[in-house]
């Protein structure tokens, strides 16, 4: 082998560990103006992994809808920011941690709720809650039952003791999930009156770099770019890639990075996440158009056989990166000792803007911070213009033939994993830890009481995946809107959106194409609603020996309520009050249940697309009729007692799931039913119940049909969309069929709540015989 050859080889090797292809071998080259050198190699693998540098999204994510009168932060910072008014702010950010939690499940989960809650307060606000995102293969596939419990476990042995609460979340079963499971997990912080945003941005030559929190490990090396890329048949190899948590030392550095922020002490502060402190501090240093001199044997190690490329690349838990005055250095360090941690200077600002690295006094490299940060690839994957989608010549052909009777329908909907009981899941989270918990995850949405405005803070979680099975782009919109509903059958007005986008490998045309439709819904809605994006994270790869995901755009939406006061429930609480059905119908879908009980071959249909003006102005209308507050509300306090948004499986589904938790009984007229769809007349009345409509919302209030048409016309709503369909009445779920003359068995039903709610919470041991709650406690 000649030398051309050797070196060819040794640089293919490089390549491979290094996770670079050729072209950018030759980009960086020709940046560095010579061959990169030693840890260089490293940095340029973290820094431009798809995981920090948003290579194949960045061009794409430019065009997204980010400001409003409310937003004080948008990207470029570890979260969002909105203004709540009467000098409150709130944080949020919603963030991926799909590859580690699939290969190692409690760690990845732990890890993923950590590095979330680390985002809130680098910013200055106080973590409040925390809510996640969750999506799982099949319960019969391989090692399906232990990612499920180690994931719900990881969750809640991470935010419950580090004291914050919770409040909601949302979990999908699929087979698209089996190999590649996905856990979202979304922070929300507080700012009260006078508490000061911090940043990332670095300052003030001759200011100190400050690490501070937990030591470095070799946990977590690579990390970034080993969630740059697909699974394969190894990837259990990579399980030393994942990191390692610890929420009670969590706690502690949120109180004391708490604390030197409101004691003015840090310049600039940012936590050391994917890629560790490669990414915090040349991010920090590029941000502030300064330099670095970092000491890398200055740097608290766990053991001391670590050399500069892992504690580089180390992505080791609980650790922050500060910018600290010299004369505030003492003052830094007494405060983090008095909470048990170190805080060691490491380095020093420059004016020139070059990142010098040292070894036991030797520089292993001087760079431009910018070559890592600012002149990553920036592809332009090809993709192919949205078309819709499995639509259909009218609404009747939606229709199976899995809805023939409506018992065993609601039965097998009930107890389905996608239909069941998530009780397992969310009575291991402490929901209300702080005690400012005002609705928890029994609800649809979760709510926080703000402490000094006596506020509601609205927190839901969005995105159906079967939508997006269905169409990406009408999938991308419904991942807004029907939170945006949720948060509006309550009263809250939706402020602003984070979303996690979690897709294929975008160097496949349809993954791409379908990444690219879901954001132009996205950004429609968000337009319409003004509720911009403002924080989020970009997740792609996900996909295991070239088979990947549904495309699953997850959101994080949060809304503003003046109290929480009259909040509705989303279950019946009374009898003896009207069932209220108000219609927005723009998209029909055969939805959940075609998924669970139809032919795969016929696959999912639709018809109609969705309006995001449309919905926009239901959603305004929705929430004043439900805030409970102003002129055009009851003298006394709001009449409506519960709200649910129609969703998965329809309507049938959903007027069960509003029974079943309080045993409370409905009585619903099918020929009211029937003329308040019209649109549906050609399909059976079983059809009917679990056609998925968007959008659909059940009101149950003491008002008549006329004060509550009177009432949503008020606020601008049109009173012909809200209909009467039953009441609320004793312990059974009843459809009677309101005509003496009707013969159709098929439309009517007649079943103790009881039968439904077994079914319901039977569902889930059923699916997963090990992890039922009581054979866990």
């Amino acid at each position: 082998m000649g030398q051309d050859q050797r070196d060819n080889k040794e640089l293919q090797e490089k390549l491979k560990h290094y996770r670079l292809n050729e072209s950018e071998h030759r980009r960086i080259a020709g940046l560095l103006g010579r061959e990169p050198q030693g840890v260089e190699w490293a940095l340029f693998s973290a820094m431009w992994s798809e995981h920090c540098s948003y290579k194949s999204s960045r061009v794409h994510l430019k065009g997204l809808f980010n400001k409003s009168e409310r937003v004080l932060q948008s990207f470029g910072e570890n979260a969002g920011v909105v203004d709540l008014g009467d000098g409150e702010r709130v944080a949020f950010k919603i963030e991926s941690h799909n590859h580690p939690s699939f290969i190692e499940p409690y760690q990845g989960a732990t890890t993923g709720v950590g590095g979330i809650l680390r985002d809130i307060f680098t910013m200055g606000a106080r973590p409040i809650a925390v809510a996640d995102y969750l999506c799982f293969g099949r319960p019969q596939a391989e090692r399906m039952e232990k990612i499920v419990d180690g994931v719900v476990r990881g969750i809640g042995g991470y935010g419950n003791p580090v004291g914050v609460p919770t409040i909601t979340g949302q979990t999908e079963f699929d087979p698209s999930y089996d190999k590649n499971v996905l856990v979202n997990a979304m922070a929300v912080g507080l700012f009260r009156k006078g508490e000061k945003v911090f940043l990332s941005k670095a300052k003030g030559v001759g200011n100190l770099v400050v690490y501070a929190g937990a030591k470095t490990g070799r946990d977590g090396v690579h990390g970034a770019s080993m969630a740059s890329e697909s699974f394969g048949k190894d990837s259990e190899k990579k399980r030393p890639t994942i990191q390692i948590g610890d929420p009670f030392f969590e706690k502690l550095l949120i109180e004391a990075c708490l604390e030197v922020m409101e004691q003015d002490l840090v310049v600039a502060i940012q936590d050391m996440g994917a890629a560790g402190l490669t990414s915090s501090s040349f991010e920090m240093a590029s941000k502030g158009g300064v330099g670095f001199n970092l000491h890398l044997d200055r740097v608290p190690l766990r053991e001391s056989t670590l050399q500069p490329e892992d504690i580089l690349l180390s992505e080791s838990q609980e650790r922050m990166l500060m910018v600290v005055e010299p004369a505030k250095l003492s003052n830094v360090e007494a405060l983090f000792k008095r909470w048990g941690l170190e805080a060691v200077a490491i380095g020093e600002v420059t004016a020139k803007k070059t990142m010098k690295l040292f070894w036991k006094g030797d520089l292993l490299t001087e760079i431009d911070p910018e070559l890592l940060t600012e002149h990553a690839p920036m592809y332009e994957r090809p993709f192919e213009p949205w078309t819709p989608s499995n639509r259909v010549a009218s609404v009747a052909d939606i229709a199976g033939e899995s809805a023939a009777d409506i018992r065993a329908s609601l039965r097998t909907a009930l107890s389905s994993p996608q239909g069941c009981s998530r009780e397992f899941i969310f009575r291991q989270y402490d929901g209300h830890v702080g005690a400012s918990t005002a609705a928890d995850c029994h609800e649809s949405v979760g709510v926080i009481r703000l402490k000094d405005s006596g506020r509601g803070l609205g927190i839901v979680l969005g995105c159906r995946p079967q939508m997006m099975r269905l169409d990406a782009r009408e999938g991308g919109l419904d991942a807004v809107a029907f939170p945006a509903l949720e948060l509006a059958a309550k009263g809250f007005e939706p402020l602003a959106v984070t979303d996690c986008l979690n897709f294929g490998n975008p160097e496949r045309v349809p993954v791409m194409s379908s990444f690219v439709a879901a954001l132009s819904g996205l950004n429609e809605i968000c337009e319409s609603l003004v509720a911009p994006i403002i924080s989020g994270n970009v997740s792609f790869y996900n996909e295991t020996e070239g088979r990947g995901i549904t495309p699953t755009p997850s959101t994080g939406v949060v809304g503003l309520r003046p109290t929480v006061t009259s909040l509705p429930k989303s279950d019946f609480v009374h009898e003896g009050e009207n069932v209220f059905l108000l219609r927005l119908p723009q998209l029909w879908t055969s939805g959940a249940m075609g998924e669970v009980t139809g032919p795969e071959s016929t696959g999912p249909r639709a018809f109609g697309t969705l309006n995001g003006k449309e919905i926009a102005a239901l959603v305004t209308s929705l929430r004043k009729l439900t805030e409970g507050v102003g002129p055009h509300s009851p003298a006394t306090e709001n009449t409506i007692s519960a709200t649910r948004v129609v969703g998965k499986f329809g309507l049938g589904y959903a007027l069960a799931r509003m029974a079943i938790s309080k045993n409370i009984g409905v009585r619903l007229s099918r020929s009211a039913t029937q003329a308040a769809r019209p649109d549906l007349a050609k399909m059976s009345f079983a059809e009917s119940l679990f056609c998925e409509v968007s959008y659909e919302v059940l009101i149950s209030s003491t008002e008549s049909l006329e004060a509550l048409r009177n009432r949503f016309a008020s606020h601008g709503g049109d009173p012909r969309s809200l209909h009467l369909i039953g009441t609320t009445h004793g312990h059974r779920f009843v459809i009677e069929s309101g005509s003496s003359s009707d013969t159709d068995p098929e439309g009517t039903l007649d079943v103790n709540l009881l039968e439904l709610k077994m079914d319901y919470d039977s569902g889930w041991s059923s699916a997963f015989k090990n992890l039922s709650f009581e054979r866990q406690y």
